[in-house]
């Protein structure tokens, strides 16, 4: 083996050079960070619920879906209420496509989250006397090993046409398909769960996202109480994806945080786990979603109300000054993507037409997050 004498300093300087540019080229934020940092001043909600005093800093994409054009006219009154997930190096969509016969399911794919390619509404309406004869949304996929399960939001009720926007009860129904494009068949004998009187659940019990957690599944799901309206997040538990789930008796934050519907982040060096929510902020006429939240916990069973920050609102979106729809997000790199729903409206619409029209946005975090030192 023939040994080289060593360059001189400056020549393995020039010679470095370019390794260090390609590999920063490469990875443009190896070394970044987000800390969560306090915020100058909190919110102040007229009905005292609670703010979030501290805030992450994320790098705005803008638009990457807008609404209209998908195929059949599923989306001509809007998009919104996004779940992406990757596999197989593509990633897929699904959106609350406001068509003309209500609010479905509807599908996207990229290879580069920005750019999207709609193939329409993959879920039909319930017949009547169903729970989702009236909407078929908001679907969320798990992949079991050997097939693809989708837990959908299904509702009977709606308002009137032409925007058809899903009221109450909001019912986490089920489907399951072969692939993360379908088709998807309904599964009209798997009944999750359901609402239930006089509990933080009673009007609400729409599906959230599902992990594997030690030997069960646990899903992070959306609750709202009625007569007050008073929207949270629960925690239901099985260990048959096509069996019943048994709801903690307890919801994970108060009912007055005025959260809904979850996306989580698991930092598995820190061991830390992050939940993206949406806040129920408060306008003079309506109640409506105003900002993307997150929550930080080492035990993903266990949530302190005190640990939360706001990642998205008016203040730091661009392009929705006024409505943050739901997150969820995708670790691309050393990155996190977050997608969520806004409006480019330049005033609150009034009441049912601040669910209409919206687009789907994309934000990026620089991972990792780095929680405040308390």
């Amino acid at each position: 083996m023939k040994i080289h004498p060593p360059f001189p300093a400056v020549a393995r300087r020039h010679r470095l050079l370019p390794i260090i540019l390609l590999a920063a080229s490469l990875c443009p934020f190896a070394g970044a960070a987000t800390p969560i940092e306090p915020v100058a001043q909190a919110e102040v909600y007229r009905d005292g619920r609670p703010p979030a005093r501290y805030r992450v800093g994320v790098k705005d994409q803008g638009i990457v879906l807008r609404h209209g054009d998908g195929p059949g006219q599923c989306d001509y009154l809007g998009a919104r209420d996004v779940w992406v997930w990757e596999h197989a190096g593509t990633y897929y969509m699904h959106y609350d496509g406001a068509g003309p016969t209500g609010w479905l399911v509807c599908l996207a794919t990229s290879k580069d989250l920005v750019n999207w390619t709609k193939h329409g509404a993959v879920l039909g309406l319930g017949q009547p006397g169903e729970n989702d004869s009236a909407s078929a949304s908001y679907g969320v996929t798990f992949f079991n090993g050997r097939d693809w399960d989708m837990f959908y939001l299904g509702t009977p009720n709606t308002t009137p046409p032409p925007y058809l926007i899903p009221g109450f009860p909001y019912l986490t129904l089920k489907a399951q398909g072969p692939s993360p494009t379908g088709p998807w068949t309904k599964q009209r004998d798997v009944i999750p769960f359901g609402t239930k009187p006089g509990t933080f659940y009673s009007a609400t019990a729409s599906p959230g996202q599902v992990v594997r957690h030690g030997d069960e599944y646990l899903m992070f799901f959306s609750a709202s109480s009625d007569h007050p309206t008073l929207r949270t997040l629960g925690l239901a538990r099985t260990k048959d994806l096509d069996g019943p789930w048994t709801i903690d008796p307890q919801p994970l934050l108060p009912p007055t945080e005025q959260v809904e519907n979850s996306t989580l982040y698991h930092d598995e060096p820190s061991g830390t786990w992050y939940l993206f929510t949406n806040h129920v902020g408060l306008h003079p006429q309506l109640e409506y979603t105003d900002a993307i939240w997150v929550y930080w916990s080492q035990d993903p069973t266990k949530w302190d109300p005190a640990h939360k920050a706001i990642v998205l609102d008016g203040k730091s979106c661009p392009w929705s000054r006024e409505i943050i729809g739901l997150p969820s997000v995708v670790k691309v790199g050393n990155r996190l993507a977050i997608f969520y729903d806004g409006s480019t409206a330049p005033e609150m619409p009034p009441l049912y037409l601040s669910h209409m029209k919206r687009d789907i946005g994309l934000a990026w975090l620089d991972l990792p997050l780095l929680p405040p030192k308390e």
